[in-house]
């Protein structure tokens, strides 16, 4: 009769898919982990109101944005509006 050796059968059998399924797992793990704290603003954790606005934009762009989601009130907008022109 002939055995089958410890690793032939590891692969044989498809033990082999649990660790390449966590690794694969850590790995993703780590990457969104980095986005997150290295500040990327596409995380999809990033959503806290007025984190990490786009560049480029104009603070009337800003404001009117934030207006327009309802975290500032109209006489809010109109101040901002005031003090920046």
């Amino acid at each position: 009769m002939h055995t089958v050796g410890h690793w032939n059968g590891f692969w044989a059998e498809g033990f082999w898919v649990f660790p390449l399924m966590m690794m694969l797992i850590m790995l993703v793990a780590v990457f969104l982990c980095a986005r997150i704290f290295l500040g990327d603003r596409r995380s999809p954790f990033s959503n806290h109101p007025g984190w990490r606005e786009p560049p480029g934009e104009s603070p009337l762009e800003i404001a009117e944005r934030r207006f327009a989601r309802g975290e500032i009130s109209k006489q809010e907008f109109e101040q901002i509006k005031q003090a920046i022109s």
